[in-house]
């Protein structure tokens, strides 16, 4: 079978690695890992027990940097980490300087990007993106092609819908003043977005506040509140019902 393991790497009991397969020094993998075909673990990577990784991904890649670039790379960044029992999808890219807690799912074609941190139990759907410095607690669920900028803050129990686009960036690129002003967005525990809807750069949305589908978020969500339209405006208070502190039994 064609795989390169470094002599350095260490393996758990029972690893399943696939065919053109490349571990690279100093990456450990722990029991019981599935890792499928033409994988690449970058040096230093840490993969926990029980884990999951299907064809075509990788895992602890450094980023590139242009010369336009507003930040430079540094040198040191350390390797990836991946908790125990996470699945992680065919080609997804994970790159260094991640740490993700256990039982994540992170599906096909995903990107996450360096000096993120990622709770557990969170749900990251089918070609979600997720930039640089995001933080993000657990149990929340990214769904199909949404887009996570840079420096956002994400808490527990949160809900983004398919093609939710954040922003972080209210000078387009054109002004050296931007360069003071760079925020992404935030999400207090229990907040949802809806799909196709628009979080302007620095927007706060409060616990349980609730974005319509198709909304421009412009100013910051109050707690509890429906905002829809563009710009987006409080509708009315979210129900009862769907208040996180009424659904916590119900989260798995």
């Amino acid at each position: 079978m064609n795989q390169f393991i470094a002599k350095s790497a260490r393996l758990g009991d029972s690893v399943n690695i696939g065919i053109n397969c490349v571990i690279m020094d100093d990456v450990v993998i722990g029991d019981g890992c599935l890792i499928g075909n033409n994988v690449v673990i970058h040096p230093g990577s840490v993969i926990g027990d029980a884990v999951r990784i299907d064809d075509n991904t990788v895992i602890g890649k450094k980023p590139l940097s242009s010369p336009r670039s507003i930040f430079k790379v540094p040198d040191d960044l350390e390797p990836a980490h991946i908790g125990s029992y996470c699945q992680i999808g065919a080609n997804v890219v994970i790159y260094c300087q991640c740490t993700i807690g256990k039982r994540n799912l992170i599906a096909d074609l995903a990107t996450v990007r360096e000096n993120v941190t990622i709770g557990d139990l969170n749900i990251i759907g089918r070609n979600v993106a997720i930039e640089n410095f995001v933080s993000i607690g657990s149990r929340n669920k990214f769904e199909t092609n949404s887009y996570i900028t840079a420096y956002s803050e994400v808490g527990d129990y949160c809900f983004v819908a398919p093609g939710v686009i954040t922003s972080n960036d209210n000078y387009m690129g054109r002004d050296p003043e931007r360069f003071k002003h760079f925020k992404g967005i935030i999400m207090q525990n229990g907040a949802r977005i809806g799909a196709n809807a628009t979080i302007l750069p620095g927007k706060e949305l409060a616990g349980d506040a609730c974005i319509a589908a198709g909304a421009v978020l412009t100013k910051d969500a109050p707690e509890e509140m429906i905002l829809v339209g563009s710009p987006a405006k409080p509708f009315r208070t979210v129900p009862e019902a769907q208040l996180m502190k009424n659904n916590l039994d119900k989260q798995s």
